[in-house]
C-alpha cells in the first residue's frame, strides 16, 4: 500500500507530491557521494509547502504521507517512486515514531510564541537519519501573530534538510508573508464515493452504511468515520437534523438552543472524561506523587499541576466549541437539501435519513426564506469565531431561523 492510498480523490496533488518526492530523493542519494550541496531551491521540490482545503478534504493526510515519502528508503523507489509505505522510513513517519518527522496538532485554542519557537528550534537540527527534517504544521491556521511572526524567520531562512509542511483551511487563514514563501497545494472536497470507498476498504465498514455516512457529511472523511463507529455521534446528529421543526415558537428557538450548547458541552465532557485522568495521573507520577489522586504532591510541584488543568481547560473549550461548529455545518446541510427540494434540483440529498422532514420544511417555506436561514447559519459560526457567547450567537440563530 503506497502512502498515497488514503489521499482520495486528490489526484493532481499526488503527481505534484510524488514528483516533489522523487526530485528530493535525488539529491539526497547525490549528497551522500557529494556532500555540501545545497538543497534544491528549483523543480518539485522546495523547502515549505501550504496545504490547504476545506475541513475533510485531507489536508494532514497529504502533508505526513509525502513526510512519509521524504523519508523512504525502499531499495525499490528509484523505480517505484518514493512512498512504498512498508519500508521502515514510511511505517515509521506514517505512525508517528520517525526521529525526523514532527507532526504538531494542538487540541488549543491556538498555538503561542513559546511553542513555535521550540518547533523553530528542532527544525535547526540535522536528520538524524540523514535524509530530510521534516515539520508538520496541521494547525497553521490556529498560530497567533507573534508566533506567525516566530515561524516566519525558519521559513525565510530554511536550515539546509529542513521541510515545513503546513496545514491552513484556506490562505487567509495564514500570514501573507509565510504563504508567500511556500508552495502552494489546494485539495477539493472528496467525492463522496471515494470516501465511502476507502472507509469500506481502510476501515472495514459495511458498504451501505459507508455510503450513507459519507452522504450525510457530503465527502468529510474523518466526519463520515465518526458516524460510522460512533452511535451518540449519531443520535446527536438525528437530533441537530429535527432542530428545524422546533422553531416555531419564542420558547422552542430558546429551548433548541440551550440543547444545542448542552449537547456541545456534553461532547466536551465524553473526550475528558476519556483523556484527563490518564494525563492527570501520568504528570503526578513523573512528579514523584504517591499513587492515587488524593495523595499529596511534592512540594514545588503544584504549578505544573496547574498549568495541566489549565491546559485541559482550554482544550475543552475549543472541543466544545469544534462540537457546536460540527452541529451547524449538519444544520446547514439540512437547508442546502430544503432548498434543493424547493429548486427541484437533481442534486443528490444528503441527509437521505431525514426526507420527512426537508420535505415538511421545504413544503413551509420558499427557497428566500431557506436562503435567509441558511445566512443565519454562517453568521452564527462567524458570531463563535469573534468569541461571541455561544448560547447567545445560537439563540439569536434559532430566533432567525423561526423568523425566515
Amino acid at each position: 500500500m503506497a502512502v498515497w492510498d488514503d489521499l482520495v480523490g486528490q489526484d493532481r496533488v499526488t503527481e505534484q507530491l510524488s514528483a516533489a518526492a522523487r526530485d528530493a530523493d535525488a539529491f539526497v542519494t547525490a549528497a551522500a557521494s557529494a556532500p555540501g550541496e545545497a538543497p534544491p531551491s528549483g523543480g518539485s521540490m522546495t523547502h515549505a509547502w501550504l496545504f490547504t482545503g476545506p475541513p475533510g478534504s485531507g489536508r494532514a493526510t497529504a502533508a505526513r504521507a509525502f513526510a512519509a515519502a521524504l523519508q523512504c528508503v525502499s531499495p525499490d523507489r528509484a523505480l517505484s517512486g518514493p512512498g512504498c509505505g512498508f519500508c521502515e522510513g514510511c511505517h515509521t513517519a506514517l505512525v508517528g515514531t520517525h526521529a525526523d518527522v514532527e507532526v504538531v496538532r494542538t487540541d488549543q485554542l491556538s498555538i503561542g510564541v513559546k511553542e513555535t519557537r521550540d518547533l523553530v528550534r528542532r527544525a535547526q537540527l540535522s536528520p538524524a537519519g540523514g535524509r530530510w527534517q521534516v515539520i508538520v504544521l496541521e494547525d497553521a491556521d490556529r498560530l497567533t501573530e507573534g508566533a506567525g511572526n516566530v515561524l516566519l524567520k525558519a521559513v525565510e531562512e530554511p536550515a539546509p534538510r529542513t521541510v515545513w509542511l503546513l496545514c491552513a483551511p484556506s490562505l487567509e487563514d495564514v500570514l501573507p508573508t509565510i504563504r508567500s514563501r511556500c508552495r502552494l497545494l489546494t485539495l477539493r472536497t472528496p467525492p463522496v464515493a471515494a470516501v465511502a470507498d476507502l472507509l469500506a476498504r481502510r476501515d472495514g465498514i459495511e458498504p451501505e452504511l459507508a455510503a450513507r455516512v459519507a452522504s450525510a457529511t457530503q465527502g468529510h472523511i474523518d466526519r463520515a468515520l465518526r458516524l460510522a463507529t460512533d452511535e451518540r455521534a449519531r443520535a446527536r446528529r438525528a437530533a441537530v437534523l429535527k432542530l428545524p421543526l422546533r422553531v416555531d415558537d419564542v420558547g422552542g428557538c430558546l429551548k433548541a438552543a440551550q440543547e444545542l450548547i448542552d449537547a456541545a458541552a456534553e461532547d466536551a465532557k465524553q473526550v475528558a472524561e476519556e483523556v484527563d485522568a490518564k494525563e492527570a495521573e501520568e504528570l503526578r507520577a513523573a512528579l514523584g506523587a504517591a499513587a492515587g489522586t488524593g495523595s499529596r504532591l511534592p512540594r514545588g510541584t503544584a504549578g505544573a499541576m496547574k498549568e495541566l488543568q489549565d491546559r485541559q481547560k482550554r482544550r475543552s473549550t475549543r472541543t466544545q466549541r469544534d462540537s457546536l461548529d460540527l452541529a451547524l455545518v449538519d444544520l446547514t446541510g439540512f437547508y442546502r437539501d430544503v432548498l434543493a427540494l424547493q429548486l427541484g434540483s437533481r442534486v443528490e440529498i444528503a441527509n437521505a435519513d431525514a426526507r420527512d422532514a426537508l420535505e415538511r420544511v421545504a413544503a413551509a417555506s420558499g427557497p428566500e426564506r431557506t436562503l435567509r436561514r441558511i445566512e443565519a447559519i454562517i453568521d452564527c459560526r462567524r458570531a463563535l469565531d469573534r468569541n461571541v457567547a455561544p448560547l447567545l450567537a445560537v439563540e439569536a440563530m434559532t430566533m432567525a431561523l423561526r423568523a425566515g
